[in-house]
């Protein structure tokens, strides 16, 4: 009888044991990132280098007739680009390797319009591969755009380009190692404006062939979308949900690039490019016009802050290096956000939720505040109507950033939600939003509370949420909070 229950007692602890190791599913929306998204979304700030005939003779766009001879950079260093990028926090550099004129930054096969025919190196350099190999040295990511559009190339127009087209971009993705993005834009000739003379369908299949973790950016995506302006501004509703097919390369409606689709079939997040200095290419008279860093930290707010990628193109100067000013601007800027978002002044909060996904550990809302933004996160009770998160403190805390994000692999959820702090024992709003997705940044008037609380107020599916912080601004910011956040601006 003795051996009896003992059988009995270690089948049960067995059974409780394989009971608990068994995670309890979360339904995903139909709508999801690929982890390739995901992890091009948690680079946030990523980096654009514009270089070439134009850097040389004062133009934003080349004609294709220019004397590549005018291409000698005396002191071209990949090495710096890529160490200022690691110093500006940038995870990723994207290189004009063909801009509109046709000039190769590498000794393509197919054209003599190229560095192999300027006296940069005695036609021997290649850019491409200095700045994929420095890029590599230095742990950021090497992506390439390689425009559709090429003044210099006789077959352009015509059927023969696309192949011509085909064969720069399997150079390109077979010999400078891994690609990390391919940057598209429909710019073409007006010439052939109404003319369907490009075949994105093959180039992404392509792509998809020779490198397969490769995130490809267009108008449509299919991984990343243009925001819609080229200002870095992404919109204060902003879904990554996206429906292509509404939409043309080339010819596509700024709203909804700019705010995405909550009805959207494909998960295509946005991405918001800007130029450090007004135009993308260098010139001289442009050099006191360089944005400041605090410039640069408004645009985070409205791009990263806004669930997007922000895209800061730096370009070389003649010498083939990028300038003090635009050292000194992106470095800072880096700072400043790593300053202001040094320390989360939530991380030791107590929170509640008002219910919690089948009543598991796994979806507690202490999760918000575990410093594991991906990794964790709490879920509401299917049935929870008025689904609500309270944050209490452990001592009274001054603030003037809030952060929230979702657990993006499962979708995107949140379509409207306010933040309240407990002030003189009522609860006042102090931001209020529609998105959250990635991330959702709120710069607001100065707050001081011991308690707040998240309520959700509009949800595609179960609302989920995986950080919460409330942070200090450093005082490198600006003397203007730009309050986008609170309640009544």
């Amino acid at each position: 009888m003795k051996s009896f229950t003992i059988i009995l007692i270690s089948t049960f602890l067995f059974t409780s044991l394989v009971s608990a190791q068994v995670k309890i599913s979360f339904p995903p929306n139909k709508v999801v990132p690929s982890e390739r998204q995901i992890q091009h979304q948690e680079m946030e700030v990523i980096g654009f280098i514009h270089f070439g005939l134009n850097t040389f003779d004062n133009r934003e766009w080349g004609t294709g007739k220019e004397n590549p001879e005018i291409f000698d950079p005396d002191s071209l260093s990949t090495r710096q680009w890529a160490e200022v990028a690691k110093e500006g926090g940038i995870k990723e550099l994207i290189l004009t390797a063909k801009h509109h004129d046709g000039f190769c930054l590498w000794p393509s096969k197919y054209t003599d319009f190229s560095v192999a025919s300027s006296p940069w190196k005695n036609g021997n350099g290649d850019v491409v591969k200095a700045l994929s190999d420095a890029c590599r040295e230095d742990s950021i990511k090497f992506g390439i755009y390689l425009s559709p559009w090429d003044m210099h190339e006789p077959t352009y127009g015509t059927p023969a380009y696309v192949t011509h087209y085909e064969n720069q971009m399997r150079e390109l993705l077979s010999n400078y190692g891994k690609i990390s993005e391919f940057w598209f834009d429909g710019a073409k000739s007006s010439k052939f404006a109404k003319k369907s003379i490009y075949n994105f369908k093959a180039w992404w299949t392509l792509i998809r062939t020779l490198q397969p973790e490769c995130n490809i950016f267009s108008d449509v995506g299919p991984d990343a979308r243009w925001i819609g302006n080229e200002q870095g501004i992404a919109g204060k509703t902003n879904w990554s949900m996206f429906t292509p097919s509404r939409e043309g390369i080339g010819k596509s409606h700024a709203l909804y690039q700019n705010q995405g689709d909550p009805f959207g079939d494909k998960w295509v997040p946005g991405e918001c490019d800007v130029s450090i200095r007004p135009g993308w290419f260098y010139h001289p008279s442009q050099d006191t016009l360089v944005k400041t860093p605090q410039q640069l930290v408004d645009l985070y707010y409205k791009s990263v802050g806004r669930n997007a990628v922000l895209l800061i193109n730096m370009p070389p100067n003649r010498k083939g290096l990028i300038s003090k000013a635009d050292i000194k601007s992106i470095t800072t800027f880096h700072s400043i956000i790593k300053e202001t978002f040094a320390h989360n002044l939530a991380k030791d909060a107590v929170v509640f939720g008002s219910s919690k996904y089948r009543k598991s550990p796994r979806f507690d809302g202490q999760n918000i505040v575990d410093g594991k933004p991906q990794n964790s996160f709490w879920a509401a009770a299917a049935n929870d109507e008025k689904p609500m998160l309270v944050i209490q403190l452990k001592k009274f805390e001054t603030f003037d950033r809030i952060e929230l994000q979702e657990p993006i692999k499962y979708g995107q959820r949140i379509g409207a939600f306010v933040v309240q702090a407990l002030i003189n024992s009522k609860w006042r709003d102090i931001a209020q939003g529609t998105t959250i997705g990635y991330k959702r940044l709120f710069r607001i008037h100065s707050v001081t509370t011991n308690e707040l609380r998240i309520r959700f107020l509009s949800f595609n599916n179960i609302p989920a949420l995986s950080n919460f912080g409330i942070f200090k601004a450093s005082i490198k910011e600006s003397n203007s909070t730009a309050a986008d956040g609170n309640v009544g601006n």
